[in-house]
């Protein structure tokens, strides 16, 4: 779509701030893991930005966003692109806000770290450690995952057993957001305000500054327990949940056969046909959790890190790259076939219905369960793993999941709207109408704005018309 944007003036006003226009390496850094999902593979397959920039401060990044306001050029803003259904790739082109390279940790107190929004959560984690402190959670992708991407395109993660989800009061502290707009303002945001820009997809204003919260750090003991059967597992894992009084970091389920088939340097301690349960326990809670765990008689430890002989551990990932998105990630490095949903489970009666679920599909649907804490219970979420046919039969199940009673979040659709709240946020709306009046924020992610009378009811997915101008450009 050369030629949509003046890039040339662009660059002009922004001067020596580091810019990159390889077309090969700005489409990578336009990309994120859409791939998992077909039918995004399909609709975001041509997206690319015109433009990468790179900022260092928060001085730069007013300057590019003046610079763009001034040009009505659209500006989306990337981390670690380990996003899973392209929350930060520019749909309309413009210029991609790298902010990998604004990575400082600025301070560690007691209970709480300040980061720039391109720290990654694997190094802050190891900056807090001296203190004895780390991060209450983070995602499977933490190795490469940044703070700020985090906050605005995840939910929860690793620690989420304990501390619920992102959006939950505590769980992100502060915020510093700069606004897209003639002159740029930073704003800071803490309380019920930090509702407006966490899991908002940078829609309504750029993070150039974290505050997030500490707890406690320990050396996490990765556990596998194997059974003969994914209902058994699953009893099993529900009820070590509510033993509040055993430190966990991660409760996680995945049925048999795929702990075999797919975790491939984990597989001889995994027998085919084993349905597992994956566990960090803290040091201090293993005799409560092996006393917890003798009376199930057909529970088996495969795995006790902190007993394994060392050539057993030698090679083995952490326990938490086996849970949540990392699952699907290793089932998809060995079957290109396999997709998943996003499934959240009712607080009541969980287990005949998943039991139901599960009886239903066969083969076609693997369980993968996470439990996390919701509004003060254990509950389960579900990242299933789907044998992709068709986009028809993918919605089919979804629809079958919703009519037996379990809500899906959508990881087959772009907006903030379709993947999970199926209406408008308010509070999120309001805010870009303050801070990017011109809708210059990410477009194309945010319904609400792009089109007030969208009909959820329909059931038809939401096409952004600037990606299908994209798209037809790119076929041109």
């Amino acid at each position: 779509m050369s030629g949509a944007y003046d890039i040339a003036a662009f660059r002009n006003l922004i001067g020596p701030i580091r810019c990159e226009d390889n077309p090969v390496l700005v489409k990578q850094k336009s990309r994120d893991f859409y791939w998992y999902s077909p039918v995004l593979k399909r609709e975001l397959e041509a997206v690319t930005a015109d433009i990468v920039v790179s900022p260092v401060s928060e001085r730069e990044i007013a300057a590019v966003l003046k610079a763009a306001h001034k040009l009505r050029i659209p500006v989306t803003v990337r981390g670690g692109g380990t996003g899973n259904y392209g929350q930060a790739m520019p749909l309309t082109g413009g210029v991609l806000l790298n902010l990998i390279d604004m990575n400082k940790i600025l301070t560690i107190g007691t209970g709480r770290v300040v980061c720039e929004p391109g720290a990654l959560i694997g190094d802050i984690d190891k900056a807090t450690a001296a203190s004895g402190q780390e991060l209450r959670m983070f995602p499977s992708t933490r190795a490469t995952a940044t703070i700020a991407g985090f906050v605005a395109g995840g939910s929860g993660g690793i620690g989420s057993i304990t501390w619920g989800g992102l959006r939950d009061f505590g769980n992100v502290l502060r915020l510093r957001v700069m606004t897209m707009e003639a002159e740029p303002r930073a704003l800071e945001l803490t309380g019920e305000d930090l509702h407006k820009a966490v899991h908002a997809y940078g829609t309504n204003g750029v993070i150039t500054e974290v505050e997030m919260p500490l707890t406690a750090r320990y050396d996490w003991v990765d556990v596998i327990v194997g059974f003969d059967s994914f209902d058994a597992a699953t009893a099993y894992a529900l009820a070590l949940g509510e033993q509040d009084g055993i430190l966990k970091k991660l409760v996680t389920v995945v049925a048999g056969p795929a702990p075999h088939d797919f975790f491939i340097r984990h597989r001889a301690l995994i027998a085919a046909g084993k349905s597992v349960v994956l566990l960090m326990i803290a040091p201090h809670a293993l005799d409560a959790f092996e006393a917890f765990s003798r009376p199930y008689k057909t529970a088996q430890i495969l795995l006790d890190s902190s007993r394994a002989a060392r050539e057993t551990l030698a090679g083995l990932p952490p326990i938490y790259e086996l849970s949540w998105n990392h699952t699907t990630l290793r089932a998809l490095r060995i079957d290109p076939g396999i997709t998943y949903l996003q499934v959240r489970y009712p607080e009541t009666g969980a287990l005949p219905l998943i039991k139901r679920i599960h009886a239903l599909y066969g083969a076609e649907v693997t369980g993968h369960l996470e439990l996390i804490r919701f509004n003060g219970r254990n509950v389960f979420a579900g990242l299933p793993m789907v044998r992709f046919s068709t986009e028809e039969r993918l919605q089919e199940i979804i629809a079958e999941h919703e009519a037996m009673g379990a809500m899906i979040f959508n990881p087959h659709r772009y907006t903030l709207e379709e993947g999970g709240m199926k209406q408008t946020d308010a509070t999120q709306l309001a805010f870009k109408r303050e801070t990017d009046p011109d809708g210059l924020l990410n477009p194309g992610k945010m319904i609400a704005w792009e089109d007030p009378n969208f009909d959820f009811s329909a059931r038809k997915n939401f096409l952004f018309p600037g990606l299908e101008a994209r798209a037809l450009a790119a076929q041109a």
